[in-house]
């Protein structure tokens, strides 16, 4: 038996998601990097790995700001695993675009790992993907919306 009950995993888990889904298409990271302790671990393979919630903070509200990548605002959860003894949740989240204006769908895929540490709070997460999927998943969406500007 772990130290968290299935449930407060799942919800915490729950929560997570929302945080993410309200923060992405508000702009404002800063619910999202307070799900985190502030000793907190976060692996990025691209950007690194950031040590505490305010290099967390630091580091999504500038990675999520500039066009076009505030656009990603849905990171829908095609699967997830919990495994209570150790309070860690595995999922496949999809990084999806806005709608560019004809209700194609824009998104890439990362597979990530959260560390639970109670009180709705993650210690550790480490997203693995691959970067080149994003760059073209966005470069996509890119010739989307400017065909859907000129008319094209």
């Amino acid at each position: 038996m772990g130290r968290w009950s299935r449930d407060e995993l799942e919800e915490a888990f729950d929560h997570y998601q929302k945080v993410a889904r309200k923060c992405a298409t508000s702009h404002d990271w800063d619910e999202w990097a307070d799900l985190f302790t502030e000793d907190a671990t976060y692996v990025e393979h691209l950007y690194g790995t950031m040590a505490g919630r305010e290099a967390i903070r630091r580091w999504i509200t500038e990675t999520m700001k500039p066009p076009p990548v505030d656009e990603m605002i849905w990171f829908p959860i095609e699967w997830y695993i919990i495994d209570e003894d150790r309070g860690w949740v595995t999922c496949l989240v999809w990084n999806r675009m806005a709608d560019p204006g004809d209700g194609s769908l824009h998104q890439a895929p990362n597979y990530t790992l959260l560390k639970y540490a109670g009180n709705n709070e993650w210690s550790f997460e480490e997203d693995i993907y691959n970067p080149t999927e994003f760059e073209t998943m966005i470069g996509e969406w890119m010739e989307t919306r400017k065909r859907l500007a000129t008319g094209g």
